[in-house]
């Protein structure tokens, strides 16, 4: 029982349910870097990889963030915050995570593993953007945009595909959006505490408008990479129901009203690379 309720600290603690935002966009870089025709084992190698790179990603922010976050009422619930798991505890994962990931990526083609410092760059930077830029949200959508990447080349995609750059811009300005979006609602603490957003930058007036840019032209990239690799109508649906999920996402909520930016509207993004992964799928059926 212990031992289960170990594992349970571990799973809120790197919030695996948070991998819905960067495991899909890989798979969906997989199928279109191979025309729908990637192994199972390539597959299975793609999820391992990203799933234990994410949870390191998410543990590095955690303990990074630890002096901020017991001081912030909305990150109560993390495990680290309640003392259920100690910093060394937090390291030990952190290794074993980066392991993981480095013995799956060597299982994968060997531009995969001379690629990977580049690659895990952004998410082990990106905690301590924080610190001095409101231009963070860029730097995290460029590390979710690593899964993609990542799923492009594994299949055995070409590097610097027009196809592939456009997909991992899309998912780029996709995660910055709704990342400033959410973050706004810690304004107040964020300016007490010395911390950056583009809402401390500009205002959250100013950081919903640029992330209504960042949507529009995130649609606009993941319609270029379908029309790029000439993918046929299943494959526009997804984008289509994206599209709809982002512009409701902005309705309900307002830079002067945060009652809608809850965890559900946090996850409910989820749809989005769900969508697109499963009439990317579709399409090659």
């Amino acid at each position: 029982m212990k031992f289960l309720t170990r594992i349970e600290a571990h799973v809120n603690n790197i919030a695996l349910s948070h991998t819905i935002f960067d495991l899909p966009f890989a798979l969906i870089g997989a199928l279109l870097a191979s025309g729908g025709k990637v192994s199972a084992l390539t597959i299975f190698l793609i999820i391992v990889a990203v799933t234990s790179a994410r949870a390191a990603a998410l543990a590095i922010n955690n303990l990074a963030d630890l002096k901020y976050d017991k001081l912030q009422p909305r990150m109560r619930y993390r495990a680290m915050v309640r003392g259920e798991i100690s910093k060394t505890e937090a390291l030990i994962f952190i290794l074993a995570c980066l392991l993981v990931m480095v013995v799956t990526v060597a299982q994968l083609p060997p531009i995969c593993l001379r690629l990977l410092p580049v690659a895990a760059l952004p998410f082990v930077v990106y905690p301590f953007t924080k610190r001095f830029t409101g231009w963070c949200h860029v730097v995290l959508g460029v590390a979710i945009a690593m899964a993609p990447a990542g799923g492009w080349v594994a299949a055995g995609g070409e590097l610097f595909a027009p196809a592939m750059i456009f997909l991992c811009l899309a998912v780029t300005l996709w995660m910055a959006g709704f990342d400033a979006m959410y973050g706004a609602q810690d304004e107040k603490f964020d300016r007490a505490h010395g911390l950056h957003s583009l809402t401390t930058e500009f205002g959250a007036r100013k950081a919903f408008e640029l992330s209504k840019v960042f949507h529009i032209f995130c649609v606009a990239c993941l319609l270029i990479t379908g029309i790029i690799l000439n993918l046929s109508a299943i494959y526009f649906v997804g984008v289509a129901i994206a599209a709809v999920v982002l512009v409701y996402q902005h309705a309900i909520v307002s830079p002067r009203d945060f009652s809608q930016v809850t965890q559900a509207y946090f996850m409910r993004n989820g749809i989005v690379s769900v969508a697109i992964l499963i009439c990317t799928w579709l399409n090659f059926t």
